[in-house]
């Protein structure tokens, strides 16, 4: 009873917010006005061809496309179901989740409030003098190698976090069993409980991929900024890039957005245990795991045009204006044989270009910014066997297509539309 209530209220929140006094949907900025037929073009009718085939081979009930080339929006364009049982087709405005993708905002905003002076990459995170110096971390944490880890070393995923007892961003269950909670932690909780375990290496001397570390640095973007992490990264990073129709998700379907997408599991996926120990079955995304508690590490939803246009910001190329420095561009995407980890990104290199990607339950997105500045976005809301490793077989896919079908893009920029 208590579970409906909480999505009740969540959903006619949403509502209020969502919906104009006339009942119809409030979706700003190019969400609000692309269309598929705006990317209807001949020479083009292969890639739609070649779009569902992947669909149908993959079991993918709905996709987004957005092709960039410099800061020009050349193609946008939906495929599928965005919620096949309302008979919603997929368009450009529609929003899904982007996963890890996420880690890639939270990083322009860390890299923001060090243009802005606010912070630096080597300032200490805990400790007396660390940004996060509340009392009751400090008096958790046993392991003193916590006192050496910086802003730097958790965005480089350097910073000694191990998933060697579980991701506790996805371990939700375990931790209230280990811990005799009686409610999913909230932000402060699960840090404070995690503070406890031994770090898996001296920070600086390891590298190990971490959502955890994305999360603290979601916390350090609250500290710093004086705001909570979603309205400050809307404010000063997201708004100033046009991207307008951006947010954090929720966990349930009742709590969609107005103009986002249903998310599928494959058919013989079996429900699994809702994430807060309710005793409830729930379709693995839809209650299998805490998204919003993800935060930075991994809620944000978007569209792929905004998200192309996002990443235009962050490029350093003129037709758009940046939300950070140059300087700030040049160290995300800056190529080093020293570090396994980008900043925000996955991989920067010079014979392929700039990858970010993302995967969860019900969802997989994919970023691929080429050497010549061409990007490719694809976001799909069905969940794949393969998991994360799908992203190898969509990198593929993006690779052909581009071969295939840049030349044979319009000349245009949808982002003026």
């Amino acid at each position: 009873m208590k579970k409906a209530l909480l999505i009740a209220a969540a959903a006619l929140l949403l509502l209020s917010c969502g919906r104009r006094g006339d009942g119809s949907t409030r979706i700003e900025g190019l969400n609000a006005v692309l269309t598929n037929e705006m990317s209807d073009s001949l020479g083009l009718e292969k890639l739609d061809r070649d779009m569902s085939v992947f669909m149908k081979r993959w079991w993918i009930r709905g996709m987004s496309l957005s092709v960039t080339r410099g800061d020009s929006l050349l193609y946008a364009k939906g495929y599928g179901w965005a919620d096949e049982e309302k008979g919603e087709k997929m368009s450009p405005g529609t929003i899904m989740r982007v996963a890890s993708v996420s880690k890639l905002l939270t990083a322009a905003g860390i890299m923001k409030l060090r243009d802005e002076g606010r912070l630096s990459l080597s300032d200490k995170v805990f400790g007396p003098d660390g940004i996060l110096r509340d009392t009751a971390y400090t008096r958790a944490i046993k392991d003193r190698n916590y006192y050496k880890i910086t802003v730097g070393q958790l965005l480089r995923h350097e910073s000694g976090l191990t998933i060697r007892r579980g991701d506790p961003m996805f371990t939700t269950r375990d931790i209230m069993n280990i811990h005799h909670l009686e409610e999913a932690p909230d932000h402060h909780t699960l840090v404070k409980l995690m503070l406890r375990r031994p770090l898996g290496f001296e920070p600086g001397k390891g590298e190990e991929y971490s959502n955890f570390g994305y999360l603290l640095l979601s916390m350090i973007i609250e500290k710093v900024g004086g705001k909570p992490y979603e309205d400050w990264m809307q404010e000063n990073i997201l708004k100033k890039a046009g991207c307008m129709d951006m947010h954090l998700a929720y966990n349930y379907y009742e709590q969609k957005y107005p103009n986002e997408t249903r998310y599928y599991m494959q058919d013989n996926d079996p429900p699994v245990e809702e994430y807060n120990n309710s005793g409830d079955s729930v379709a693995r995304c839809y209650g299998g795991n805490d998204i919003r508690a993800l935060s930075g590490a991994g809620a944000w939803v978007c569209s792929t045009p905004e998200l192309a246009l996002f990443v235009a910001s962050i490029d350093d190329l003129p037709e758009v204006k940046d939300v950070i420095s140059a300087k700030s561009v040049n160290e995300m995407t800056r190529h080093s044989d020293n570090h396994k980890f980008a900043i925000g990104w996955n991989t920067v290199k010079p014979e392929e270009g700039w990858i970010r990607t993302g995967s969860l339950s019900g969802t997989n997105a994919f970023v691929m910014r080429f050497p010549d500045g061409e990007c490719w976005i694809l976001v799909s809301n069905t969940h794949n066997w393969k998991g994360p490793r799908f992203s190898r077989t969509v990198k593929e896919f993006i690779v052909q297509c581009k071969k295939r079908y840049s030349a044979k893009m319009p000349r245009r920029n949808l982002f003026e539309s």
